[in-house]
């Protein structure tokens, strides 16, 4: 059978149409993980936006169960709730929770270093205690041994060179902590803003992101989509109360041991519960070293308290409260919390888990709908 030189012309276009469109798909691909490493904390930021839309989509869906009222009303009713217990939270308790901060920093400074003073009486190297802090202060010591007293003490004044540097160090220092705080306000207001955002018009961008996908995969789209909002309001309702349960556990059971500084410990434990596996253990970590300081039996019933209330928030709540939103195996998401938090810092630690979620999600989606039947 013969080809035509016609039929011969259609292929060579065609095979030369599919390269093409291959190779500017890998481009586009490269292209595409080039700005996401670049720019990850930008678009994890954009996440914890959308997460945080999430969350209150889906406090406002479930004010909406209750009562039947518009979206805007449930969502505006929603944000005044939210901010007037975070108000009432700073007013009633914000010089606890400030002079509680300092004197709990002021005990952790000082538990580390009793623990680095026994691990070095015992042989054990304790370098890596260091933060970069010891080290411009042992040349300093060295040279006031071979120097004797310090020339300022009782001699002239510094030199204008002096001053200019000292003055340049501080304005420095200064500027740092100033960008550093604006970033970190800036942050908050970029969540903040996107996410009320997303709740006003969950539609909007539920409807732009279908429309983002090629007409003949949209339906596939949709399920995509709703499952994974479903998936993430369920987690988030479900972590909310989590992070209750431990904050409050924890407060009431320290302030029973005596253990000073329990409110803010108890605040902590409770925003660390958001972080699964890490989170409990920085926690832990926190109180036990917050206890050394009350004595041997204080540190010890902490450390018992904190194992009780790990084991009801892995045994008890999360599988009571989590089992219709999320089964992923507790090795599997450790891992990816290492990874991303190598990767990516505490955004990455932080977003880990709704992000395999988000994967999980679409694995399973796929593997349902493309699997093959099942041979009569």
């Amino acid at each position: 059978m013969t080809i035509s030189g016609d039929e011969r012309s259609q292929t060579r276009n065609d095979l030369a149409w599919a390269i093409s469109v291959g190779g500017i798909g890998v481009v586009l691909f490269t292209a595409m993980l080039v700005f996401t490493w670049y720019f990850a904390a930008t678009l994890l930021l954009i996440f914890a936006g959308m997460l945080f839309g999430v969350g209150l989509n889906a406090l406002t869906n479930a004010l909406g169960r209750r009562v039947h009222l518009p979206h805007a009303v449930r969502l505006a009713i929603v944000c005044i709730v939210l901010a007037a217990l975070l108000a009432g939270v700073a007013y009633l308790g914000g010089a606890t929770i400030a002079d509680q901060a300092s004197v709990l920093s002021n005990t952790i400074k000082s538990q580390i270093a009793h623990v680095r003073s026994y691990l070095e009486n015992h042989g054990i190297d304790t370098s890596f205690f260091d933060l970069g802090n010891t080290n411009s202060a042992a040349p300093a010591s060295a040279g006031d041994t071979a120097s004797g007293p310090s020339p300022n003490a009782h001699g002239p004044l510094p030199g204008a060179g002096a001053l200019a540097s000292s003055g340049g160090a501080i304005v420095s220092q200064t500027f740092k902590l100033l960008f550093g705080a604006i970033s970190a306000v800036g942050n908050i207001f970029i969540v903040l803003f996107l996410g009320l955002a997303f709740a006003a018009q969950p539609s909007v961008y539920h409807d732009g992101l279908l429309f983002l996908a090629p007409a003949k995969h949209r339906i596939r789209a949709t399920l995509i989509i709703d499952r994974i909002g479903e998936t993430l309001e369920r987690w988030l309702i479900a972590q909310i109360i989590v992070m209750l349960a431990v904050g409050l556990v924890t407060w009431i059971g320290l302030a029973v041991i005596g253990i000073p500084g329990s409110f803010i410990l108890g605040i902590q434990a409770g925003l660390l519960a958001f972080i699964p596996t890490v989170g409990a253990i920085i926690a832990g970590v926190v109180v036990v070293l917050a206890s050394l300081a009350s004595g041997w039996f204080p540190a010890l019933s902490a450390l018992i308290l904190f194992l009780g209330v790990h084991a009801m928030e892995s045994y008890v709540l999360t599988p009571l409260l989590q089992r219709q939103a999320l089964d992923i195996p507790p090795a599997t998401l450790f891992a990816f919390q290492i990874l991303l938090g190598v990767v990516f810092g505490i955004w990455g630690l932080a977003l880990a888990l709704p992000l395999v979620a988000i994967a999980k999600v679409m694995i399973d989606h796929f593997k349902t709908h493309d699997a093959p039947p099942l041979a009569a």
